[in-house]
């Protein structure tokens, strides 16, 4: 909490190299790489009665909210939304925790916000969720940079204006932030999140194969109206390969699926994939999903 004690607005990178933004149709909440747009700003609000609670404001004078929205349906993970309640209650309420040169910001029901990354819908989303993968533990790290700062008053003299910051004041005194440590997954991306859509090149030689591959609903319903994601795959299981769509998705518990080009139905993979890295089209169903479920028990 001491980290924003002095502050009157703030920005937050993420472990993407990334800033907490608030996009223009004020509510959806973002990640961008632009830190020196004001939608990256955030003005730091403290509550009443309770030392180590802020609210977070953004730029459109709305508040940074841990909604009960689910972000994909059957994911784990919710909505974090810019959000004008009539009453202020706990789920615009943040609280500060320190990792080493990094903050976590925790709901009052301890849960973290978290910089998503990966594939899309995932790349440049922000959920508030409890992250229990290795590879994801760094998504709900952040990096609080100061852009103004709450000047010390004596009770006698006249306010003053907030003394604006020219240059970005990190509390992340280290040279190492939690951008400086991806994880595998966060950083097979980087090269790719300059652009907002995912493009794969076909792989050359033995370089593996090309998976194509859409997110099933809960209710194992596909949107073909969504282009199919792409990776590339060096592996020849099927094992191996949910695996590393898990990875990529940060999420257990996945099953990978054909269509039936007779019926559309949705079959489980089984062994081994086809030979002489023929490219690939599947179709990932969510853990949580009943359709998931049945095709388990099959």
């Amino acid at each position: 909490m001491e980290l924003f004690q002095r502050a009157k607005a703030v920005r937050l990178k993420s472990s993407h190299d990334k800033y907490l933004t608030a996009e223009e149709d004020e509510e959806s909440v973002t990640q961008d790489r632009n830190g020196s747009s004001r939608a990256a700003k955030w003005t730091v609000e403290f509550v009443d009665h309770s030392e180590n609670v802020i609210r977070l404001k953004s730029c459109y004078g709305k508040y940074l909210t841990a909604s009960n929205q689910p972000f994909l349906l059957g994911m784990t993970g919710r909505k974090v939304l810019q959000t004008l309640p009539k009453r202020l209650d706990s789920s615009v309420e943040w609280e500060p925790v320190r990792d080493n040169g990094a903050v976590k910001l925790k709901t009052r029901y301890g849960q973290f916000l978290r910089a998503n990354g990966g594939l899309p819908p995932w790349r440049n989303s922000v959920t508030h969720d409890i992250p229990h993968r290795t590879a994801t533990q760094e998504w709900i790290l952040w990096e609080v940079h100061v852009v103004e700062i709450l000047e010390a008053q004596s009770p006698a003299a006249k306010p003053a204006p907030p003394l604006v910051v020219e240059k970005e004041e990190s509390f992340a005194s280290v040279s190492s932030s939690p951008a400086r440590s991806h994880s595998s997954l966060s950083a097979s991306f980087s090269r790719q999140e300059s652009n907002d859509s995912f493009v794969s090149s076909p792989p050359k030689g033995g370089d593996g194969r090309l998976i194509y591959f859409h997110i099933a609903d809960e209710y194992g319903q596909i949107d073909d109206s969504f282009e199919e994601l792409c990776i590339t795959f060096k592996g020849s299981g099927v094992d191996e390969l949910t695996r590393r769509l898990a990875e990529e998705l940060g999420v257990d518990g996945i099953t990978v699926c054909a269509r039936s080009p007779l019926n559309g139905k949705l079959y489980p993979l089984r062994l081994h994939l086809p030979p002489n890295n023929a490219t690939m089209h599947v179709v990932v169903v969510p853990p949580s999903s009943q359709v998931g479920q049945d095709l388990e028990e099959t």
